[in-house]
């Protein structure tokens, strides 16, 4: 891998001085067959900031770059019109039915 971007050199740097850690650097870098290349490398400089990054560190940064916006609360909330009652003997008619 001599032509590996700065942050991903940085990573494989660490974790080949653990055990399994060129199979956790092979699959960060399949990431990029099912992932926008600049989301990935944007997670492992994210990973790169903590003290021991891994394969774990780099798709949960992935994972939170990749998630959609949380949607605006609605403005004015919506108001319940209609309250359900509590009607627990419901289950007990069903359950009637159905011996």
């Amino acid at each position: 891998f001599s032509e590996l971007p700065e942050n991903f050199r940085q990573l494989q740097e660490i974790l080949l001085h653990r055990p399994g850690g060129d199979h956790e650097m092979v699959d960060v870098l399949s990431l990029v067959l099912m992932h926008d290349e600049r989301l990935i490398d944007q997670a492992v400089t994210a990973a790169l900031e903590i003290e021991r990054p891994s394969k774990q560190h780099v798709l949960n940064c992935l994972g939170r770059l990749s998630d959609a916006p949380r949607p605006q609360p609605l403005t004015p909330p919506l108001r319940l019109v209609i309250e359900p009652i509590a009607d627990n003997q419901r289950y007990d008619r069903l359950r009637e039915r159905n011996r």
